[in-house]
């Protein structure tokens, strides 16, 4: 659902330039200078607010409060206004603006080259199916999810991606191959994660590494969000020395950590590392 369709009105632009920007209070204090001559808020299911939209010259401008909370200046902006309160599921509302600025990401950024090895999703399938069956709608984040091979074996064994990725290009084309959707993809640094997402059922992240000296401390705040964000989780290395090393960082997140073989894949995804929080 669009945005606008759940304030109605006709069209809706955010005052945040980007999603990653969701969590910056600058964006709050700018909303609430804005000299508006109407008002809305969008409350939760729970009554707490999560968007602040005003009307001036130029249309309708917004403020989303998934990623941080309205200041009492906002507030008391909206008052003045005689502003008036609408009420929407919290999923729902945060499925609308991941569609509306993916789908500015994509009226912005050219698609990369594809990137796809065919054999790949049917090597993925193999391995999640195995892990944890056939899906039932329940969500399953895709942390690092490139052009969205991950996503696409996720949804089509039922299960409802969360896909996030800091490559725009990557995003792009996986929106372009129809293996992303925007309601479900996100365009943020993945060390940040929880900060944009609360605990979801299931998490993903598939070909993680080439891990080592270099990229070690990179790819364990990469982990630890994902762990952070994820009750059980399951993630795919190439090497055992680098399982090593998942095993580690999931039992400091309070995991248990299962690790097995996959020879479906000599490179990719030979291992597969399987965290359950104990």
């Amino acid at each position: 659902m669009k945005a606008a369709t759940i304030l109605e009105v006709d069209a809706l632009a955010f005052i945040e330039p980007s999603f990653a920007a969701l969590t910056d209070p600058l964006y709050t204090d700018l909303l609430a200078t804005d000299n508006g001559d109407e008002g809305r808020m969008l409350v939760d299911e729970h009554d707490d607010p999560i968007a602040v939209a005003f009307h001036e010259k130029s249309g309708w401008i917004a403020g989303s409060f998934l990623c941080r909370h309205p200041s009492v200046a906002l507030i008391d902006a909206f008052e003045q206004v005689n502003g008036e309160i609408y009420q929407e599921d919290r999923a729902v509302w945060a499925a609308a603006v991941r569609e509306y600025f993916f789908l500015l990401l994509a009226k912005e950024v050219p698609p990369a080259m594809e990137d796809l090895n065919p054999v790949r999703k049917g090597i993925l399938t193999d391995v999640i199916e195995g892990v944890w069956g056939k899906g039932s709608g329940e969500t399953c984040i895709d942390c690092g999810c490139g052009s969205g091979v991950g996503s696409l074996v996720l949804r089509e064994l039922g299960f409802t991606p969360l896909s996030y990725d800091n490559d725009p290009t990557l995003l792009t084309l996986g929106f372009e191959k129809s293996r992303l959707l925007p309601e479900e993809t996100m365009c943020l640094d993945a060390t940040q994660v929880s900060r944009y997402i609360d605990t979801v059922p299931k998490g993903i992240g598939i070909m993680m590494g080439e891990i080592n000296t270099f990229s070690e401390d990179m790819w364990h705040r990469i982990a630890a969000g994902l762990f952070a964000v994820s009750r059980e989780t399951l993630i795919t290395v190439g090497t055992e020395p680098e399982t090593h090393l998942i095993k580690e960082w999931g039992e400091e997140a309070g995991r248990t950590v299962e690790v097995r073989e996959s020879p479906g894949d000599a490179f990719y995804d030979h291992w597969v590392c399987v965290a359950r929080k104990e």
